[in-house]
C-alpha cells in the first residue's frame, strides 16, 4: 500500500494531536506523523531546512496537513494567509484538510473558498475518515 510520506498535525490541543497521531498510525497510511501546537510552529516546521526524505538541506514538505481552525495567536485561516507567502519549495505538494469542532457555517464556506484547502472535516478524526482520505488522494 502506498503511504503518505509525512502527515503534519497543527492543533493547539496536545491531547487531540496525540489522539489523531494514534488514529493515523492505526490506519497505517503514513511513514511519519509530525505534530505542532500552533500555526507559527507549523510555519517554522515547513520553513526549516534539514535532511528530509533522504535529501540534505531540504524542506520537510509533508504530503498531508491537518489544520485546526480555532487556535490562539494564529488561527487556521491566518496560518493559510502566511502559508500563501512561502516560497514554492517550502510549500511542496501539500493536501490540506481543515479540522474543526465549530458549528459556524461561515468557517466551512471560508475553507471551501481557499484554493489550498481540499477538505473540511469535523474533529475528531476516525480511522474510517483517515482511510477515506488516503483512498481519495493516494489510490
Amino acid at each position: 500500500m502506498r503511504k503518505f510520506n509525512t502527515i503534519l498535525l497543527i492543533d493547539d490541543d496536545i491531547a487531540t494531536n496525540e489522539y489523531h497521531e494514534i488514529i493515523i498510525n492505526i490506519a497505517g497510511v503514513a511513514n511519519k506523523v509530525h505534530s505542532v501546537t500552533s500555526g507559527q510552529e507549523g510555519l517554522d516546521y515547513l520553513t526549516s531546512k534539514g535532511n528530509y526524505n533522504g535529501k540534505e538541506d531540504s524542506f520537510p514538505q509533508p504530503d498531508l496537513i491537518f489544520l485546526d481552525i480555532n487556535m490562539p495567536a494564529m488561527n487556521g485561516f491566518e496560518f493559510m494567509e502566511e502559508y500563501e507567502n512561502l516560497d514554492e519549495g517550502q510549500k511542496g505538494k501539500h493536501i490540506f484538510v481543515m479540522l474543526t469542532s465549530s458549528l459556524n457555517p461561515d468557517d466551512k464556506k471560508r475553507a471551501i473558498e481557499n484554493n489550498y484547502i481540499q477538505d473540511f472535516m469535523d474533529k475528531p478524526l476516525t480511522k474510517e475518515l483517515v482511510l477515506k482520505l488516503h483512498a481519495k488522494y493516494l489510490l
